[in-house]
């Protein structure tokens, strides 16, 4: 299988069955991660894999309490960046482009598994925190839920590519 073609199955899952997560696949997602590129190699994240129940509904209870369908998800991904003062030279801070780089690694794998996920950037990163015990100065950049689909939403429209690629200049 070519990789374009996860890409175009990727979808934001809101749905999720009670299977779990095989461990074999999970193995799979996580080296998919672990294998993502970093700025200077310097690997400065940290993912914390939430698959006790107890704490993944008082994480979504607590932190994002607008989306429930993270209840229903196996396992909730929190990304969390080490170093959020380091800045790359070209003025931008580093971490939330690792770490996309890192979940989008992540969600491709977890597609190719036969799995879903969905990207959340809505919680409330203080309360997420205290629920995971994660001290400062470390941050959580984003959570993303990781799970057996109920159901796979259709594709969302997107642009053509003339309108959005430049040759050579603006």
């Amino acid at each position: 299988m070519r990789i374009i073609d996860e890409i175009a199955r990727r979808r934001s899952v809101r749905e999720y069955s009670e299977a779990p997560v095989a461990q074999e696949c999970l193995d799979s997602i996580l080296e998919a991660g672990r294998l993502a590129p970093t700025a200077r190699n310097q690997q400065d994240w940290r993912i914390i894999i939430v698959a006790d129940p107890r704490i993944r509904d008082r994480l979504a209870d607590e932190a994002s309490p607008h989306q429930p369908f993270l209840k229903q998800a196996a396992i909730i991904l929190a990304a969390c960046a080490l170093n959020p003062e380091y800045v790359m030279r070209c003025g931008q801070p580093a971490y939330p482009i690792d770490l996309a780089i890192v979940l989008d690694h992540i969600a491709l794998q977890a597609v190719r598994e036969g799995l879903g996920t969905c990207w959340i950037g809505s919680f409330d990163e203080g309360k997420a925190k205290e629920v995971l015990q994660v001290p400062d100065p470390v941050r959580i950049v984003e959570l993303m839920s990781l799970g057996h689909p109920h159901r796979l939403p259709g594709a969302r429209p997107r642009r053509p590519i003339t309108e959005l690629y430049r040759w050579n200049s603006w």
